[in-house]
């Protein structure tokens, strides 16, 4: 059944911060469920002044406007899914944990706490209140390699390492994981796992040679694309595997929107047959 053939059509609420620059945050969360077919909602956290190269300046809002913005699109619209990305702050965190209580449809958390590069993007006392607000509302979770570490308190060097950092955030906080392998890679490919309950599974996909600033927005966008296949009723592998293809796919045909300057952007072809998805015995 398409989307516009439903009783409802499919909305998905982003929570995140504004990208100036376009390539990460709100504006590819609200691009990534325009190319699903689904309606995008936003709250916003932070502005954000930057550019794939550089962020010069960061205004966060107050956490009662943030709140508001959560509260009077869920008395009207019928959501089928939400997301979080750069929240910002303990008490922007607290705002958006309360303002989501009751939220009966899935919740994808971005715990955006760490840079792919290490860089600290959140303080300790936000990090804390993330762990015990917030994420226990989750159905899903899609750390990096470095957020993983902080969650689990272990350090990520091998596969099996990711396996057992990902059973732990899943059994912590009763949802889904999905840790994103980064620049962890197996032989020619990069690699996910994907762990819920008793059910794991590596994801992986060719290995790309991108330019520095072409996979600015990944995480954004796959949390994105992973909503949006939730909200759409697909299982968690199916939508998984709809937003690792979509994900590749836009590196793949990224554009130039600058000198030297590449952006992902929504594929114009399907990907899917790039994605692997086999499971892990539990007991890895």
């Amino acid at each position: 059944m398409k989307a516009s053939e439903k009783a409802y059509f499919p909305a998905v609420l982003t929570i995140a911060g504004s990208d100036s620059g376009g390539g990460a945050g709100i504006q590819a969360d609200l691009r990534t469920f325009n190319a699903f077919e689904t309606f995008g909602c936003s709250a916003i956290c932070a502005v954000t002044s930057q550019n794939p190269n550089e962020v010069t300046r960061i205004d966060l809002l107050e956490p009662a406007a943030v709140k508001t913005q959560i509260q009077t699109v869920r008395r009207a619209i019928r959501l089928g899914a939400a997301k979080t990305g750069m929240l910002g702050s303990a008490p922007i965190i607290e705002a958006v944990a309360d303002a989501m209580q009751g939220f009966d449809r899935p919740l994808v958390i971005d715990p955006v706490m760490i840079s792919t590069s290490g860089a600290q993007l959140l303080n300790p006392d936000a990090i804390d209140v993330l762990i015990s607000r917030l994420l226990p509302l989750a159905d899903w979770i899609t750390p990096n390699l470095p957020e993983a570490e902080k969650l689990a308190g272990v350090r990520i060097e091998s596969r099996e390492d990711m396996i057992r950092a990902a059973k732990f955030c899943s059994q912590s906080w009763g949802c889904g994981c999905i840790l994103k392998g980064g620049h962890l890679h197996g032989d020619n490919s990069a690699i996910d796992i994907i762990c819920r309950g008793d059910e794991i599974f590596l994801a992986s996909t060719p290995l790309l040679s991108l330019d520095g600033n072409t996979a600015h927005g990944t995480g954004c966008t796959l949390s994105a694309a992973f909503a949006a296949g939730l909200a759409l009723e697909y299982s968690y592998l199916e939508a998984f595997r709809m937003a690792k293809a979509f994900v590749y796919g836009s590196l793949v045909e990224a554009v130039a929107i600058g000198n030297g300057i590449m952006a992902m952007y929504p594929p114009r072809q399907s990907w899917l047959e790039s994605i692997a998805i086999d499971p892990v015995r539990s007991d890895s």
